[in-house]
Protein backbone atom coordinates (compact mmCIF):
# COMPACT_ATOMS: atom_id res chain seq x y z
CA UNK A 1 0.00 0.00 0.00
CA UNK A 2 0.87 3.52 -0.35
CA UNK A 3 3.22 4.61 2.27
CA UNK A 4 3.30 8.58 1.72
CA UNK A 5 -0.22 9.71 1.61
CA UNK A 6 -3.19 8.52 3.71
CA UNK A 7 -5.71 9.32 0.63
CA UNK A 8 -7.46 6.28 -0.98
CA UNK A 9 -5.69 4.30 2.21
CA UNK A 10 -8.44 4.62 3.96
CA UNK A 11 -11.40 4.72 1.33
CA UNK A 12 -9.96 1.14 0.69
CA UNK A 13 -9.71 0.15 4.44
CA UNK A 14 -13.82 0.98 4.60
CA UNK A 15 -14.47 -0.52 1.65
CA UNK A 16 -12.75 -3.72 2.66
CA UNK A 17 -14.68 -3.40 6.31
CA UNK A 18 -17.87 -3.58 3.76
CA UNK A 19 -18.50 -0.13 3.44
CA UNK A 20 -19.82 0.59 -0.51
CA UNK A 21 -17.80 2.50 -2.48
CA UNK A 22 -20.59 4.90 -3.26
CA UNK A 23 -20.87 5.56 1.24
CA UNK A 24 -17.37 5.92 1.83
CA UNK A 25 -17.44 9.71 2.41
CA UNK A 26 -20.75 9.10 4.36
CA UNK A 27 -18.88 7.06 6.58
CA UNK A 28 -15.75 8.31 6.71
CA UNK A 29 -17.57 11.96 7.42
CA UNK A 30 -19.25 10.13 10.07
CA UNK A 31 -18.78 9.47 13.78
CA UNK A 32 -16.21 7.30 14.61
CA UNK A 33 -15.76 6.37 10.49
CA UNK A 34 -11.90 7.21 10.43
CA UNK A 35 -11.47 5.10 13.34
CA UNK A 36 -13.14 2.39 11.63
CA UNK A 37 -10.74 3.21 8.77
CA UNK A 38 -7.67 2.85 10.69
CA UNK A 39 -9.13 -0.18 12.67
CA UNK A 40 -9.25 -1.99 9.28
CA UNK A 41 -6.16 -1.45 7.92
CA UNK A 42 -4.18 -2.24 11.71
CA UNK A 43 -5.69 -5.89 10.74
CA UNK A 44 -3.05 -6.26 8.04
CA UNK A 45 -0.48 -3.36 8.90
CA UNK A 46 2.07 -6.34 9.84
CA UNK A 47 1.45 -8.21 6.42
CA UNK A 48 1.37 -4.76 4.45
CA UNK A 49 4.59 -3.48 2.21
CA UNK A 50 4.54 -0.52 1.68
CA UNK A 51 5.19 1.59 -1.28
CA UNK A 52 6.81 5.09 -2.02
CA UNK A 53 7.23 5.70 -5.62
CA UNK A 54 4.68 4.46 -8.40
CA UNK A 55 6.70 2.13 -9.86
CA UNK A 56 7.84 0.46 -6.62
CA UNK A 57 4.06 -1.36 -6.63
CA UNK A 58 4.02 -3.18 -9.86
CA UNK A 59 7.39 -4.20 -9.25
CA UNK A 60 6.38 -5.96 -6.05
CA UNK A 61 4.17 -7.76 -8.22
CA UNK A 62 6.87 -8.89 -10.64
CA UNK A 63 9.46 -9.89 -8.43
CA UNK A 64 6.68 -11.93 -6.21
CA UNK A 65 7.26 -9.90 -2.70
CA UNK A 66 3.72 -9.00 -2.72
CA UNK A 67 0.54 -11.24 -4.01
CA UNK A 68 -1.52 -7.86 -4.41
CA UNK A 69 -1.11 -4.64 -4.16
CA UNK A 70 -2.88 -1.09 -4.69
CA UNK A 71 -1.49 1.73 -7.46
CA UNK A 72 -1.48 3.52 -10.39
CA UNK A 73 -3.23 2.03 -13.56
CA UNK A 74 -0.55 3.76 -15.45
CA UNK A 75 2.34 1.81 -13.99
CA UNK A 76 -0.10 -1.30 -13.80
CA UNK A 77 -0.96 -1.03 -17.93
CA UNK A 78 2.43 0.32 -18.70
CA UNK A 79 3.86 -3.44 -16.48
CA UNK A 80 1.30 -5.79 -18.52
CA UNK A 81 1.17 -3.99 -22.10
CA UNK A 82 4.99 -3.24 -22.35
CA UNK A 83 6.81 -5.31 -20.13
CA UNK A 84 3.95 -8.38 -20.46
CA UNK A 85 3.51 -9.08 -16.69
CA UNK A 86 0.97 -11.14 -16.29
CA UNK A 87 -0.93 -8.76 -14.01
CA UNK A 88 -4.88 -8.44 -13.76
CA UNK A 89 -6.53 -5.28 -12.20
CA UNK A 90 -9.42 -5.33 -10.32
CA UNK A 91 -11.40 -2.67 -10.57
CA UNK A 92 -14.25 -3.05 -8.13
CA UNK A 93 -13.79 -0.57 -5.51
CA UNK A 94 -11.30 1.95 -7.51
CA UNK A 95 -10.67 5.23 -6.16
CA UNK A 96 -11.23 8.05 -9.27
CA UNK A 97 -8.60 11.02 -8.85
CA UNK A 98 -8.35 14.07 -11.26
CA UNK A 99 -5.78 16.55 -12.14
CA UNK A 100 -6.08 19.75 -12.57
CA UNK A 101 -5.07 22.89 -14.65
CA UNK A 102 -4.45 26.35 -12.83
CA UNK A 103 -3.99 29.84 -14.49
CA UNK A 104 -2.25 32.56 -12.07
CA UNK A 105 -4.87 35.59 -11.81
CA UNK A 106 -3.06 37.94 -13.78
CA UNK A 107 -0.68 35.79 -15.39
CA UNK A 108 0.30 38.17 -19.07
CA UNK A 109 -0.07 34.83 -21.59
CA UNK A 110 -3.87 33.47 -20.25
CA UNK A 111 -5.25 34.03 -22.93
CA UNK A 112 -2.73 31.60 -24.57
CA UNK A 113 -3.16 29.05 -21.82
CA UNK A 114 -7.25 29.42 -22.26
CA UNK A 115 -6.71 28.54 -26.28
CA UNK A 116 -4.68 25.33 -24.62
CA UNK A 117 -7.29 24.18 -23.12
CA UNK A 118 -9.76 24.76 -25.14
CA UNK A 119 -7.57 22.51 -27.54
CA UNK A 120 -6.72 20.08 -24.78
CA UNK A 121 -9.99 19.50 -23.55
CA UNK A 122 -11.94 18.17 -26.63
CA UNK A 123 -12.67 15.48 -27.41
CA UNK A 124 -10.35 14.02 -29.74
CA UNK A 125 -7.19 15.25 -27.69
CA UNK A 126 -8.82 13.19 -24.34
CA UNK A 127 -9.33 10.25 -26.54
CA UNK A 128 -6.07 10.36 -28.30
CA UNK A 129 -4.42 11.40 -24.88
CA UNK A 130 -5.17 7.68 -23.90
CA UNK A 131 -2.56 6.66 -26.65
CA UNK A 132 0.21 8.21 -24.74
CA UNK A 133 -0.80 7.10 -21.02
CA UNK A 134 -3.96 4.88 -19.77
CA UNK A 135 -6.15 7.79 -17.94
CA UNK A 136 -9.48 7.65 -18.68
CA UNK A 137 -10.59 10.73 -20.68
CA UNK A 138 -13.62 12.90 -18.44
CA UNK A 139 -15.05 14.53 -21.55
CA UNK A 140 -18.11 13.12 -22.99
CA UNK A 141 -17.96 11.95 -26.54
CA UNK A 142 -13.78 10.98 -26.13
CA UNK A 143 -14.93 7.35 -25.86
CA UNK A 144 -15.40 7.96 -29.59
CA UNK A 145 -11.74 8.79 -30.51
CA UNK A 146 -10.36 6.15 -27.77
CA UNK A 147 -8.36 3.09 -29.26
CA UNK A 148 -10.42 0.05 -28.96
CA UNK A 149 -7.41 -2.09 -27.57
CA UNK A 150 -7.08 0.03 -24.64
CA UNK A 151 -10.57 1.28 -23.47
CA UNK A 152 -10.20 -2.22 -21.30
CA UNK A 153 -7.86 -0.45 -19.85
CA UNK A 154 -9.15 2.79 -18.84
CA UNK A 155 -10.55 3.50 -15.56
CA UNK A 156 -13.39 5.32 -16.78
CA UNK A 157 -14.21 2.78 -19.07
CA UNK A 158 -17.67 1.42 -18.41
CA UNK A 159 -17.62 -1.62 -17.30
CA UNK A 160 -14.58 -0.47 -14.90
CA UNK A 161 -16.85 1.90 -13.30
CA UNK A 162 -19.52 -0.20 -11.87
CA UNK A 163 -18.30 0.04 -8.42
CA UNK A 164 -16.15 3.17 -7.52
CA UNK A 165 -15.40 6.52 -5.90
CA UNK A 166 -14.47 9.80 -6.93
CA UNK A 167 -11.89 11.53 -4.51
CA UNK A 168 -13.57 14.01 -2.43
CA UNK A 169 -11.07 16.93 -3.05
CA UNK A 170 -13.50 19.02 -0.62
CA UNK A 171 -13.35 16.83 2.30
CA UNK A 172 -9.75 15.80 2.27
CA UNK A 173 -8.86 19.53 1.99
CA UNK A 174 -10.52 20.31 5.16
CA UNK A 175 -8.58 16.70 7.00
CA UNK A 176 -5.59 16.06 4.68
CA UNK A 177 -3.14 17.63 7.00
CA UNK A 178 -4.75 16.21 10.48
CA UNK A 179 -4.89 12.40 8.91
CA UNK A 180 -1.97 12.49 7.23
CA UNK A 181 0.48 13.33 10.76
CA UNK A 182 -1.98 10.58 12.16
CA UNK A 183 -1.06 8.17 9.38
CA UNK A 184 2.55 9.15 9.64
CA UNK A 185 2.16 8.49 13.07
CA UNK A 186 0.21 5.03 12.93
CA UNK A 187 2.77 3.66 10.42
CA UNK A 188 5.73 4.47 12.46
CA UNK A 189 4.31 2.46 15.54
Amino acid sequence: MYKNNPVFQLEFALIADGVSAADVYDVLGGEGGVDRAFDKMATIKEHVIWWETGAQAPQLLADQEVVMTTGWNGRFYNAVIDDGQPFELVWNGQGMDYDFWIIPAGHPEADLAHEFLAFASTPERQGDQTNYISYGPLRKGADKFVNPDILPHLPTAPANTVNWFQKDVTWWADHREELTNRFASWLAK
